[in-house]
């Protein structure tokens, strides 16, 4: 039997209120009748646990009963300051209610935790925006932690890549993600889940019409739902090119991890001076253009035709317009 996972057991019951046996089970990943005897050891301990019989009924806390987070370990003291990093805080605006809840949960740890908990966030920093980029400007970020929160709708205006470029939207606000520096609200129009960029949002007012965000909705899964279909849309061609050997070294810098993959994958030599040729997946070809000219003369074409052609047509622009002097 784990002392931690009945630990868990009870700060599950007093942080979800009734839970049924299978519900725990589900939760600490141990069998129905694993949980049956962790809820009777909680009992015999002296923790108010009682069931509540019948349809919709389950095990729960009595009224009031709170335990102390005393049985922390010191791994688990070491996340505490994982957790509400203050970057990301700052941007939703919760940072000065992140501060207070880490002092609040640091004054509750015994003495030695505290102090590894203290010397922990003292070595760690998180700088979430990627390099030669600089961080998104989001003033309407915190109004939308409040919607989503509050369950309020919102009244946008947004910029989209396609045309009609500007178009109003009344939103359901279902969370928020963080990507790579990058913010994105999840929310649903009429009858449609979709994805914006808080970046994009030209104006925004939140509503007083609320709304009921579906039980079975889980922002976790709809993201990587979401990243998987938009691999599968994004990549619609392919293109064979050869690489020098410093062109496959500066290859990562310069190119998506997926044309990456693809070119230690399929890479095969041509001749005895390290070069290979591979076969990588494309978007448009404008935007493959672009992105293989960062890799100079450590790389070339050799199909599909139009990108072929791109490739030379812009290289003789170049070659004219740096002729000239």
């Amino acid at each position: 039997m784990s002392a931690g996972r009945l630990l868990s057991v009870l700060l599950l019951l007093q942080s979800r209120g009734r839970l049924s046996a299978r519900e725990l089970a589900e939760e600490l990943g141990v069998s129905v009748r694993t949980a049956y005897r962790d809820l009777e050891r909680l009992q015999a301990a002296g923790v108010p646990v009682y069931a509540e019989p019948g349809r919709g009924g389950g095990y729960q806390l009595v009224d009031g009963y709170r335990t102390r987070l005393t049985g922390m370990s010191e791994g688990e003291a070491r996340m505490l300051f994982f957790a509400g990093l203050p970057g990301p805080a700052a941007d939703l605006g919760l940072a000065e209610e992140v501060t207070a809840a880490r002092l609040k949960l640091l004054a509750a740890l015994p003495a030695g935790l505290r102090e590894e908990a203290a010397r922990t966030a003292a070595v760690f920093h998180l700088d979430a925006p990627g390099w030669y980029r600089e961080p998104e400007q989001t003033p309407y970020l915190p109004l939308f932690v409040d919607a989503v929160l509050t369950q309020r709708v919102v009244d946008v205006r947004y910029r989209r890549w396609r045309a009609p470029q500007e178009v109003r939207r009344l939103l359901r606000p279902y969370g928020l993600v963080l990507k790579s520096g990058v913010w994105y609200l999840v929310a649903a129009a009429e009858s449609r889940i979709s994805t914006y960029r808080v970046t994009q949002v030209l104006d925004a007012a939140l509503g007083d019409e609320r709304f009921d965000r579906p039980e079975d909705f889980d922002l976790g899964a709809y993201w990587a739902s979401y990243l998987e279909d938009f691999q599968a849309r994004r990549y619609t061609g392919t293109a064979t090119i050869r690489l020098s050997s410093r062109g496959r070294r500066r290859l990562p810098d310069n190119v998506p991890p997926e044309v990456v993959r693809a070119v230690d994958s399929t890479a095969t030599a041509v001749g005895d001076d390290g070069w290979v040729e591979a076969v990588i997946p494309t978007e448009s070809t404008e935007h493959a253009c672009g992105e293989l000219l960062r890799l100079g003369i450590d790389v070339e074409v050799v199909a599909p035709a139009a990108l072929r052609q791109a490739m030379a047509d812009t290289v003789g622009v170049l070659a004219r317009a740096y002729g000239r002097g």
